[in-house]
């Protein structure tokens, strides 16, 4: 029974709890039980809150027993991303700088699956500060992919990646300022949701002035469900979603209905493809899954497709420029003087670079451009589909491969379909596409237009049912 709970989603587990089938506690132990066999190997959680989640479960087990009401994810783990505040629990951030810093507030979303009766297993693994689109700290140990334990999950979200992938619960929460969503997503098999910029609000993180190195991504940054399935992603939206005085990002609520947008199909939805954005390759491999994903939209759910291209050039050093722009960057190079020795390179290479008021003002200038770009290509179409990275998972402790379909490239080149979606804040996924020769996740990722968080849930949804993933599972054990 204890597998059987372990690869259940989080509308079974609901169900099925609600219904006095199986107990938050049963559920929570044979989760538990997995997390002890597997974080060892896949180091998925810097900080495991065992503790917690047991009294937790039967907190929640007791109000069940006395029929008392509880919360829409009553009794479903569910793991935390080490950016975002637990309330008494260690929140370094992979970094040397917070190594033992305990928060004395919950993040927002934190306070709503609390409020939820969701049971929380621990924060997962992050690169420093988020700065990274692979798994490794200078902290804590190094996340690992499930389906080959030699390769980088993605990240920043890697061990949220690497828990939900590998059945330590069936839902995790990740942050997205470049992808760090949909990277680890496409990496394990598993799928995320960036919803549209405020539409999950989000404090402290990187809205709190007082911590310098976490508040480098505010005009970026997105909170995203990691689930299974699509009907998991949408569940947990109805929990997260809403506005919060604390972030002045945040959308009001009351334009999409979270039960009900996954259903209707996506007959008739005009979809641009785009194999690749000119100034980037793309490994043969993943170019192919991904054609072979964009014909289920044609051929099996009734989308017209043609092939386009927003036509931006290539916006990556903007990207870095409006994150520096974003950061308390004096606050964070008195940080770098006292600790840069023990911090990972790429962090300190970014923060420390001789940026001028010229770079700042001119990454605006480009984020607009994309965003205009954006927008007039959404005109004509509904959806934007695209590989979710150039590339399959790559070895471990690397920032990415130098070399994409033999041309050489900067090592975080494979980066390029997921960061521009951050300038323009629109809400994007990653489903699982298929796999390589070699037996490694490809992700597809779906784009909407601004706010079209439904289009997004739904078309996810149609492809889901037309191409199913979650029977996939990694051999592990």
């Amino acid at each position: 029974m204890s597998d059987e709970i372990c690869a259940m989603p989080a509308t079974e587990l609901v169900n099925r709890i609600k219904a006095k089938e199986i107990s938050p506690t049963e559920v929570t132990e044979a989760v538990l039980n997995r997390m002890e066999s597997l974080n060892p190997v896949l180091h998925a959680f810097c900080e495991p809150t065992q503790d917690l989640a047991r009294s937790t479960a039967a907190e929640v087990s007791e109000r069940i027993a006395h029929g008392d009401p509880v919360g829409p994810l009553a009794g479903v783990p569910i793991s935390i991303k080490d950016l975002l505040a637990v309330k008494g629990v260690r929140t370094a951030m992979g970094s040397p700088i917070y190594r033992n810093f305990v928060p004395d507030e919950d993040d927002i979303v934190v306070e709503r699956v609390k409020a939820s009766g969701a049971v929380i297993l621990g924060k997962t693994t992050v690169p420093e500060f988020g700065y990274s689109g692979a798994g490794h700290n200078p902290v804590s140990p190094t996340a690992r992919n499930p389906w080959n334990t030699e390769m980088t999950p993605g990240g920043s979200s890697a061990g949220s990646g690497a828990a939900v992938a590998s059945g330590i619960g069936p839902v995790a929460l990740g942050t997205d300022g470049g992808g760090s969503v949909r990277i680890p997503a496409a990496h394990c098999g598993i799928y995320g949701f960036k919803p549209s910029m405020g539409r999950v609000p989000m404090y402290p993180g990187a809205r709190d002035e007082r911590f310098p190195g976490a508040s480098s991504w505010e005009s970026l940054a997105h909170i995203g469900p990691m689930t299974r399935t699509v009907a998991d992603a949408a569940l947990l939206m109805s929990v997260l979603a809403g506005p919060d005085p604390r972030d002045r990002y945040s959308l009001p609520a009351g334009d999409v209905d979270w039960s009900t947008a996954l259903e209707g199909g996506i007959r008739g939805m005009r979809v641009a493809f785009s194999p690749d954005w000119g100034y980037m390759s793309v490994d043969p491999a993943v170019r192919a899954i991904a054609a072979r994903a964009c014909r289920v939209f044609e051929e099996d759910l009734g989308c017209t497709v043609e092939e386009a291209h927003p036509g931006w050039e290539d916006p990556f050093e903007a990207f870095w420029a409006v994150v520096v722009g974003d950061t308390d960057l004096a606050g964070m190079r008195a940080l770098l003087d006292k600790y840069g020795a023990d911090m990972s390179p790429n962090v300190v290479e970014i923060l420390s670079r001789d940026w001028t008021a010229e770079d700042l003002t001119n990454a605006r200038t480009v984020r607009k451009a994309v965003n205009n770009k954006m927008w007039r290509m959404m005109a004509d179409y509904d959806l934007l589909i695209t590989p979710t990275l150039a590339v399959p998972p790559f070895p471990l402790y690397t920032q990415g491969p130098e070399i994409i379909d033999g041309r050489m490239l900067p090592s975080t080149a494979w980066l390029g379909f997921t960061l521009p979606i951050n300038l323009t804040g629109q809400p994007a996924a990653s489903v699982p596409a298929g796999f390589t020769a070699e037996g490694l996740p490809v992700g597809l990722q779906i784009i909407g237009r601004h706010l079209a968080d439904a289009d997004v849930l739904r078309a996810s949804a149609a492809f889901e049912s037309a191409a199913p993933w979650a029977s996939h599972w990694p051999n592990l054990v």
